[in-house]
């Protein structure tokens, strides 16, 4: 039987393989247009557009990772060149306000990390 919620401290539990993914710069950024977005969907172009730095090649893999976890729903429609869409599920919904409050702790404390930062290096 699986239990209902993860165990971090468990080496085999998938959920440290999900911190992985929703922990980094580019699901964050994506998740945050989409949530400013909702309940429109954005085409690809155009998150790549307002997240400044992200490849090609990295957003459609965050993309996938994020559609596969059920955070993002994928619509295409069938144009040459097909035209992809993507918005947030409910449950990539509720992902929002936790990673909203990383970025606002993020930003609120980066003075205070590049001061110990610089400090280390001294």
């Amino acid at each position: 039987m699986t239990p209902s919620r993860g165990d971090l401290f468990d080496p085999a539990c998938p959920t440290r393989k999900l911190l992985d993914r929703i922990g980094t710069k580019w699901t964050s950024m994506a998740v945050k247009v989409l949530a400013d977005a909702a309940p429109a969907e954005v085409r690809f172009a155009e998150l790549q557009r307002r997240m400044p730095g992200v490849s090609q090649k990295m957003l459609s893999v965050t993309l996938q990772s994020l559609t596969r976890d059920g955070l993002v729903a994928r619509r295409v429609e069938p144009t040459v060149p097909p035209k992809v869409h993507y918005r947030l599920t409910e449950l990539g919904c509720s992902l929002e306000v936790p990673l909203a409050a990383l970025r606002r702790w993020a930003e609120e404390h980066m003075p205070a990390i590049d001061r110990a930062n610089a400090a280390a290096r001294d």
